[in-house]
Order: structure tokens, then C-alpha cells, then sequence
């Protein structure tokens, strides 16, 4: 049995990338992935989700990939259209604010104002830069960080698991030993209610009882009334329980469906006994039975 949450964190660096991967996993009905990565890196993306999917079930699971780039080389390129914009722009501004009057050491008389290189390099979109990356360099770090994170984040699941099934499996002992109780109380329940049939009959016929009608009577009451069905239904829900819980690496559905049928027979039993010792049993079963539907929201 496998937790649906937990977190896990992994890194590997090498001269030029340092990269971390961290995992987070939530409660969820579905498998429910989704990954974080730089953008120059989003081919990455399914190779990051189908290794999450093979691993996992069911659940949210948040993949966040952080990466750090030590001296990555850099392209620049001057880009000539917006050179020649900014400088048609600075010429038209100086004719019209008559800026050629005071020229700068070197320009003649008349002739246009030229900004100095230092100035042309503040502009927007004058230099456009470009980093050249290694990207399967980077995915195979990615990959390998990944890969333990995945591991450490499994193993927390399953450690997280053990303590939650332990847990659950407590409560359906409690459950199995409830309901015996109430399958040790059933003869005495048969015979109250025959009593309580063959006095309803006295009193209806004035104290003379046709013994063989009550004995049918009885016996198609006891039929109704009779918890013998839900109980054998309900053991026979509580050992699937079992053997689903043992076998099935990944059993939250299933035992969803079981215990809403556990649930079905218990308020039957309930309903059908009006016995005290039996209803303080089925709210018990019940109170059990909630603590375990608690649980399973949590199970893969």
C-alpha cells in the first residue's frame, strides 16, 4: 500500500549546469501530473511526465525542475534595422531642435549629431544576445536527478503506507470483532422476538394461541428480521478487504468500492436489530468504518 502524498528533492551539477528536481505529491482520484521546467527545455516535458506516469497511479504529483547556468557562452549580434532606426530618429530630432549647432568635438559645422557608442549601446534593441546552451548535456543531469528523486519520493510513499495500512487493517479487526458480537447475540435475538410475537398474539386472542400459526408467523418475521445474510455478506466484504489490501500494489479504488458495500451491510444490521448491545455495535462499526474511508483518501 502506497501514500499519495509525499516530497522529495534531488540535484546534480557539473561544470557548466547545476539542476535540482523536486517532488511534491497530493491527494487526488486520478493520476494528475504536471511539470515545471525553464523554457528552453519544455521538449523535456513528456520525458519528465511518462517517467512519473510508470512510477505512479493515482494522485497529484507536482515536478518542479529548477536550473543554474555557470559561464554559458553568449552570441551577440547587432541588429542592424534598429541601428539604422535610432539613427534616423536622432537625426530628425536634432533638425528639428537645431542640435547641430553644438556639435561634439570633431563633427563640422552643420553636420549631424552622431551619439556616442556608449549611448547607441543603451538603446532598446540595438545588441540582441543569445546563450548558447547544451541541452542534451542538461536533460542527461535532468534525467539522472530525476530518476533518484523519483526513488526517494516511491520510498516515502511506501513508508507513509505501511503506517497507513497498518492503521486501517486495525479497524478492520475492530470491525470483524464487532460484528461476531453481533452473530453471538443473534439466538437471543430470534427468541426475544419470538417471545415478543408469541405476547402480541395472546393479546390479540385473548390468551389462546394457535401454535402453529405463530411457528409460520414467526417464521416469516424472523426472515425479515433476521441479520444473518448482511453478516455473512459482511465478513465476506471485510476478507476481500483483506486480500485486495495484501495482493494489489495499488488498492485505493477497489477499497473505496469495498467500503461503501461494508458500509451498505452495517446500516442494514442496524436497521433490522432493534437490540441495544447490537446498535451500540453498529455504531461502532460505523465510528470504524469512518476512520477508514479517512484513511483511504490517502491511498494510492
Amino acid at each position: 500500500m502506497k501514500s499519495m502524498t509525499g516530497y522529495a528533492w534531488a540535484a546534480r551539477q557539473d561544470e557548466q549546469y547545476s539542476v535540482s528536481v523536486e517532488i511534491r505529491g497530493y491527494n487526488n482520484r486520478f493520476l494528475d501530473i504536471s511539470v515545471s521546467l525553464p523554457p528552453f527545455l519544455s521538449a523535456l516535458e513528456s520525458r519528465v511526465r511518462e517517467r512519473a506516469a510508470a512510477r505512479f497511479r493515482r494522485g497529484k504529483i507536482e515536478v518542479f525542475i529548477k536550473i543554474r547556468e555557470y559561464n554559458t557562452p553568449l552570441v551577440i549580434s547587432i541588429n542592424r534595422a534598429a541601428v539604422a532606426s535610432w539613427n534616423a530618429a536622432l537625426e530628425t530630432l536634432a533638425e528639428d531642435f537645431a542640435l547641430t549647432k553644438n556639435c561634439a568635438p570633431g563633427n563640422g559645422p552643420g553636420s549631424a549629431v552622431r551619439p556616442p557608442l556608449e549611448t547607441l549601446l543603451h538603446l532598446d534593441g540595438i545588441l540582441e544576445t543569445e546563450k548558447v546552451r547544451d541541452s542534451e548535456r542538461c536533460g542527461s543531469l535532468i534525467e539522472s536527478a530525476l530518476d533518484e528523486a523519483l526513488d526517494s519520493f516511491e520510498a516515502e510513499r511506501l513508508r507513509e503506507g505501511k503506517h497507513t495500512e497498518k492503521d486501517i487493517l486495525s479497524y478492520i479487526e475492530k470491525i470483524e470483532k464487532l460484528s461476531a458480537e453481533v452473530a453471538a447475540r443473534a439466538p437471543e435475538m430470534d427468541a426475544a422476538f419470538r417471545e415478543h410475537l408469541r405476547s402480541r398474539f395472546r393479546e390479540l386472542l385473548d390468551g389462546e394461541v394457535d401454535e402453529a400459526r405463530l411457528l409460520a408467523e414467526t417464521a416469516v418475521f424472523l426472515v425479515k428480521a433476521s441479520v444473518a445474510e448482511e453478516l455473512s455478506r459482511l465478513a465476506a466484504h471485510l476478507a476481500e478487504f483483506r486480500r485486495e489490501t495484501a495482493a494489489s500494489p495499488a488498492p485505493g479504488k477497489k477499497l473505496d468500492f469495498l467500503a461503501q458495500e461494508i458500509n451498505r451491510e452495517i446500516n442494514t444490521i442496524g436497521s433490522k436489530s432493534p437490540d441495544l448491545a447490537v446498535g451500540r455495535a453498529v455504531v461502532d462499526m460505523k465510528d470504524a468504518l469512518e476512520n477508514i474511508r479517512e484513511q483511504l483518501r490517502n491511498v494510492e
